[in-house]
């Protein structure tokens, strides 16, 4: 499946515009610390933009999340995907992450809802104008977007990458997707 294909598939499958936008900004993301580790950044970015494709089925039922997207996905893309999206929910779905991709969706995942809540707070609401320092700092207010899992954004750690750094990675890649992120 190329990216094409894969953004055709995420739009039969969610309608939330705010969902779309999270899933490219973790695509964006994966395909970044991909790049950064010398990794395959297609299938890391494809990972990112698949990894909430059953979440609107399963919103209602949480303990579902990261299993319906096997129905979705099988035939479409590697059984090695479908597994990496499953450890993204770990807690729930019992796949345990073992490689770095696994790791880098979690931590991924958990980053960008971080980033884009640092860009709208900003009098502009602009991602260019969020600094790595900010983000760093913002990681330590507990009060600051709370469900931003910093436990799961913490994960960059079992891949060889510190905080400071994978807040780097996260910041560049979603400004250079802020146009596609309205922010």
């Amino acid at each position: 499946m190329n990216r094409d294909e894969a953004l055709v598939l995420v739009r039969e499958n969610i309608k939330k515009e705010n969902l779309i936008k999270h899933m490219l900004a973790v695509e964006a993301i994966m395909k970044s610390t991909a790049e950064f580790l010398g990794e395959d950044k297609e299938k890391w970015a494809l990972v990112g933009l698949l990894h909430d494709i059953d979440y609107e089925k399963t919103e209602n039922d949480i303990n579902k999340h990261a299993l319906l997207q096997e129905e979705i996905l099988k035939g479409k893309v590697p059984d090695d995907i479908i597994r990496t999206i499953k450890s993204h929910g770990y807690w729930y779905t019992g796949v345990m992450p073992e490689g770095k991709i696994d790791y880098s969706l979690i931590a991924a995942d958990a980053i960008s809802g971080l980033v884009i809540a640092c860009a709208l707070v900003m009098p502009s609401k602009k991602l260019q104008d969020v600094s790595v320092e900010t983000v760093v700092k913002r990681y330590k207010e507990k009060d600051f977007a709370r469900n931003c899992n910093r436990d799961r954004i913490y994960m960059c750690e079992k891949i060889g990458v510190d905080r400071m750094k994978f807040a780097e990675i996260a910041l560049k890649a979603l400004q250079n997707i802020s146009d596609s992120l309205g922010l």
